[in-house]
């Protein structure tokens, strides 16, 4: 099955199967794909930070600024920006050392692609 969410800015591709690295996130001029296991990491990690905002969103200014950071191997996430938004940063150096990046998602795009990846992961239960 593939499944696809496009938008000018981002993209969002799960075909599991295309094999090993069966999800791609696009964001401008550049893409990843990832592996199942990578995505699922992500998602989880993606749940927490948003905790973490959630947890501090009542407290805060409109104008307030926050930074907030989360590391869970392979995965270092930087949340950057004010209360309703914000921008990501990762950082993503695989256990086996084959491979790392690093992915950034400005502001829209953070927000949108979020919860794009919250809906896939949870449509495949």
């Amino acid at each position: 099955m593939i499944l696809v969410k496009e938008q000018k800015r981002w993209g969002l591709l799960r075909d599991l199967k295309k094999g090993k690295f069966c999800f791609l996130i696009r964001v401008d001029n550049w893409a990843i794909e990832l592996q199942k296991n990578e995505f699922q990491s992500l998602y989880i990690l993606l749940l927490r930070i948003n905790k973490q905002l959630l947890g501090i969103k009542d407290e805060l200014l409109e104008e307030e600024s926050i930074s907030l950071e989360l590391e869970q191997l392979p995965w270092y996430i930087e949340l950057e920006g004010k209360k309703n938004e914000w921008s990501l940063r990762f950082v993503f150096e695989s256990l086996d050392q084959s491979r790392s990046f690093e992915m950034y998602w400005p502001i829209p795009i953070a927000q949108n692609l979020f919860y794009e990846i919250k809906k896939m992961w949870e449509s495949m239960d």
